[in-house]
């Protein structure tokens, strides 16, 4: 996707043919910082402390890192230590796993020399792939927007979604908006309804910057505004991303996802997912009881960064001295509760039966 007319991806290579670049989440939307990772170390913490974040983006961040390892210390001992630090990471997202997993099947039978060339080689495909991937989200997504449209006789199809499944989550086009994107390239009236998804406000910082900086009409709502929108008929579908889905179609995403999907169920919005294959968990069926939920600290409900009316970027504290805080980043949306999965085969239905149709090397013999 394009900044101020410019091409970027999330995660690439920069010129020295070695380090990595990627674009400080932390800092937009006030800020456009890069940032360039040249160990193993950078990389972890770049995945743990949010720099880069989205389950797309998490996995290509983990190959990279992986290949700097590699860059560094091409031993055995190394890369074993190299997939296990990556992995304690961040433990909802399953692109994670699938991506280390990735890396140290194409690099564990090979010999020393040949690793750090073979991984660099790794973590482009893995990009190129995730890049694909959620272009033909898009594609199969379409659709959905183009008969909504159908039905507005020239008024702009209404999409909310919630958290950022944009193009910062993944490596390019995005997840959930990768059909919003399609939509509005193509010349469908289109409006987002953007959640401002406390407590790191990703909706808010993240998804409204890059639609804005596309062109793309949107406007920025607190979490709880959307049962009330969609009640007033002001919404004509949801798009959401997921960072891990299970086989039977739960969907563990952003905190509050599973509150939309119950005002969308009410009110009969159409409420969709949108994923790319790596983000199914074949291996669980149950989400509540299978998906780990990442606790992060509790300053992050607490505190809040924001640009003063003087210019200065501060963060101040919300909260009564002494008030504890919980901060559970995920929730999990049962499959009954989805209309169907978007993926880059199709549009699946949110069930097993679903998935193995669109999936059939993955379904139980």
């Amino acid at each position: 996707m394009k900044i101020d007319g410019k091409p970027y991806r999330s995660i690439w290579v920069n010129e020295d043919g070695w380090s990595a670049g990627i674009i400080d989440q932390t800092r937009l939307p006030h800020e456009f910082v890069t940032l360039r990772l040249a160990t193993l170390e950078e990389a972890a913490r770049a995945i743990e402390t949010m720099l880069v974040r989205g389950a797309p983006l998490i996995g290509a961040t983990a190959a990279y890192g992986m290949a700097l390892a590699m860059q560094d210390d091409p031993s055995d001992d190394a890369l074993k230590a190299a997939y296990d630090r990556l992995a304690r990471t961040r433990p909802t997202a399953v692109n994670l796993r699938w991506a280390l997993d990735a890396m140290m099947a194409a690099l564990k039978p090979l010999g020393a020399n040949a690793r750090a060339e073979a991984a660099y080689a790794k973590a482009a495909e893995i990009c190129d792939e995730d890049v694909e991937m959620n272009r033909r989200i898009g594609e199969h997504g379409l659709p959905l927007i183009r008969a909504a449209a159908a039905k507005k006789q020239g008024e702009p199809v209404n999409v909310l979604t919630h958290c950022n499944a944009g193009w910062l989550a993944t490596v390019d086009w995005g997840t959930a908006t990768s059909p919003i994107y399609q939509a509005h390239d193509a010349g469908i009236p289109v409006h987002v309804w953007v959640d401002e998804t406390r407590p790191r406000n990703q909706g808010a910082s993240l998804t409204a910057w890059e639609l804005g900086h596309h062109g793309v009409p949107h406007t920025v709502i607190a979490d709880n505004v959307g049962g009330h929108i969609m009640q007033h008929g002001m919404v004509d579908l949801c798009i959401t991303g997921t960072d891990r889905t299970t086989a039977t179609g739960d969907v563990a995403n952003k905190i509050g996802t599973y509150l939309k999907a119950l005002a969308a169920h009410d009110n009969g919005v159409p409420f969709y997912v949108a994923l790319p294959s790596p983000t199914i968990d074949w291996t669980i069926d149950d989400g509540l009881t299978s998906i780990p939920i990442e606790q992060r600290a509790a300053e992050e409900v607490s505190r809040i960064t924001g640009r003063t009316a003087s210019g200065r970027i501060e963060t101040v504290t919300i909260t009564p001295e002494g008030s504890p805080a919980a901060n559970y980043a995920f929730d999990v949306t049962p499959s009954r509760l989805v209309t169907g999965l978007i993926t880059e085969r199709g549009i699946a239905g949110a069930s097993r039966d679903g998935l193995a149709a669109l999936f059939p090397e993955h379904a139980r013999r």
